[in-house]
């Protein structure tokens, strides 16, 4: 059962579109698809949320106003620390996967993903439900590039492809909020 799902990205609109909120617009897209009520300003978490029904569960969904890195400052006021957090759901860009695909894993490393570094540091666990989709072009850049590219905008056909597996990730949320996590990484995992 879901109760928070955290879109991470970078506040502000220089940012929106970026590469690096590719969580943030996808959890955006679920919201707006479930028809979940408009976003306020959550002033204690420093997060903009929208609360919302599934099925048998309400569900709080955040976007932290915090920068990527400071992610973890939202998650702790909106949910309580334990060593098991199935009912928390972070969505983030992943530069190892291919852009159009998109991966559900549970407790594992970051990845040296800073938004997934800074969560796991604030709740002291690895233990939540992780949606990582991919940015990845076909050619990854070099080291010296990475941070460019990560805050750099889509191109429109690339923000095509996005769209598809947005409505994909929508369908995942939806199972794993009515039915299970364990079915929806079975369906949604390819």
């Amino acid at each position: 059962m879901i109760r928070l799902i955290l879109g991470l990205g970078n506040p502000g609109e220089e940012y929106k579109g970026t590469r690096h909120n590719t969580g943030r617009e996808a959890v955006l897209y679920f919201a707006e698809k479930q028809g979940f009520d408009n976003f306020d300003l959550d002033k204690k978490a420093n997060a903009l949320t929208a609360e919302g029904k599934m099925g048998k569960s309400k569900i709080l969904i955040a976007l932290p106003e915090t920068f990527m890195n400071k992610s973890g400052y939202s998650a702790v006021k909106l949910i309580r620390p334990k060593k098991e957090l199935p009912e928390l759901v972070v969505l983030h860009d992943d530069l190892d996967i291919p852009l159009g695909k998109f991966k559900i894993s549970y407790g594992k490393n970051s990845g040296g993903h800073k938004g997934a570094e800074s969560i796991m540091r604030a709740l002291k666990t690895k233990n939540f439900v992780r949606v990582r989709v991919g940015i990845s072009p076909k050619h990854k850049p070099g080291q010296k590039e990475i941070l460019k590219f990560i805050i750099g905008k889509f191109k429109p056909a690339e923000y095509e492809i996005l769209k598809k597996v947005f409505k994909k990730i929508s369908e995942a949320l939806e199972v794993m909020a009515t039915d299970s996590l364990e079915k929806a990484m079975s369906e949604f995992n390819g």
